[in-house]
């Protein structure tokens, strides 16, 4: 297996994302007791995020509960930060795409590369909280996920929160949109994050993650947005203020498969595999809910103000963006949005 992983970094070096059907050749089944008759395979597994992310540590668990299923026999590799692609996320989309790897967790607003209709979850404020979020997602919404992928090659194996993106500066609270205006805020070049702080009279501006800390402490911006858990791995309360906590989007990450790769594994273990993804896509999302409570908690010590709008404040954020976000529900469809339950106001 150690020559197959070479053979994938030096194929993503030189941009070849064609190794499908390397599972395949390196499988073969064993019936020893402590694998219980499982195939014996490694799975190369791709990741977006660090090491510390929700999803590589979903990953890890995943690998954890299928080795300890099948005694070691099935095993996953799981490589984070985009390694095999040489850190460049659409890359590594196009290698799970052409079967360059076998598994992936990338979020939805990252697959929209391949297909934009797989990020309609990103519309603001889809979804109220997590448990509203797991409930259309489980049911109509990961459905809609697996035909969608479907159609890129792509097995759809299960869903956990990429997490609700709140708001963080340094100048003041922020309470209503009119406490929005002006304020220099790095968002996501995605249309429906620029178009949020447009409307609400913001200057959105795009650049690279890595350069937001030191543009926020040297104040040629004024915040950022993002997930709770990010916010706090990248030190923002040690730069920001104040904190809004007002859930306007939510992105999901999905485990993937390639569907070649998929096929060629034997029945028993692509059941195993769909068991776990779902138990540590479970994992994840129970892990994030309560770590995020401990988080703001602890933002709160380091002294950083955290405001909860009351649903008065909220409303009238959602109404400022209703028009925008009317026109996103136009160009995403009926079919995707019934599918979330994501509905006109």
């Amino acid at each position: 297996m150690k020559g197959r992983v070479l053979g994938i970094l030096l194929a993503a070096g030189m941009l070849a994302v064609s190794l499908t059907g390397c599972a395949r050749e390196s499988s073969e089944t064993v019936t020893d007791s402590s694998g219980d008759g499982y195939q014996k395979i490694e799975l190369v597994m791709a990741v977006n995020g660090t090491d510390i992310q929700i999803d590589t540590r979903v990953a890890d668990k995943f690998a954890e509960l299928v080795a300890e299923e099948t005694g070691g026999n099935v095993t996953i590799s799981v490589f984070p930060n985009d390694q095999l692609a040489g850190g460049n996320a659409s890359k590594g989309i196009e290698m799970i795409a052409g079967g360059g790897v076998d598994l992936a967790a990338y979020a939805t607003s990252v697959l929209s590369v391949i297909d934009r209709q797989l990020s309609v979850g990103i519309i603001p404020w889809s979804f109220d909280d997590y448990e509203e979020a797991r409930q259309m997602i489980d049911s109509t919404g990961g459905a809609y996920y697996a035909e969608r992928l479907e159609q890129k090659g792509l097995t759809y194996l299960g869903s956990f929160h990429n997490g609700f993106r709140q708001l963080t500066n340094h100048q003041h609270e922020v309470r209503s949109p009119e406490d929005m205006k002006g304020l220099k805020i790095r968002v996501p070049g995605t249309e429906a994050y620029m178009g949020v702080f447009r409307e609400l009279g913001a200057d959105p501006t795009s650049m690279s993650w890595s350069e937001v800390f030191t543009a926020l402490q040297q104040k040629t911006i004024d915040g950022q947005e993002n997930g709770i858990s990010i916010t706090a791995s990248a030190k923002m309360p040690e730069v920001q203020k104040y904190l809004t906590l007002w859930n306007y989007a939510y992105d999901s990450d999905l485990i993937i498969a390639n569907t070649k790769v998929w096929e060629s594994l034997e029945p028993k273990t692509r059941e195993m595999l769909e068991e776990k993804a779902l138990e540590a896509c479970e994992w994840g999302r129970d892990l994030l809910e309560e770590e995020e409570e401990l988080l703001l908690e602890e933002f709160k010590a380091e002294g950083m103000t955290v405001t909860e709008l009351t649903e008065e404040e909220l409303q009238a954020f959602k109404d400022a963006v209703a028009d925008f976000r009317n026109e996103l529900i136009d160009s995403y469809g009926e079919e995707a949005c019934a599918a979330f339950g994501i509905v006109k106001e």
